[in-house]
């Protein structure tokens, strides 16, 4: 996974009520893109470091459409 700042990601939920959130890449901490990264969720504005795993998706900053 390679993501830069301004990218959001799309974590899917894995559980039956769990719903997607997205959280903007704020910091990457890896090298050359690579995680983990600082993060805040678009929902409820909270920080965290995060290394993403198989149920999230990069959105490359300015990228439009859908999934």
């Amino acid at each position: 996974m390679r993501a830069s700042v301004g990218d959001k990601l799309l974590v899917h939920g894995r559980t039956v009520g769990q719903h997607d959130r997205t959280a903007e890449v704020l910091e990457v901490k890896g090298e050359n893109g690579a995680p983990p990264y600082r993060v805040k969720f678009d929902d409820d504005g909270h920080e965290a470091l995060m290394s993403p795993g198989p149920d999230t998706v990069v959105r490359r900053h300015g990228e439009t459409g859908g999934q």
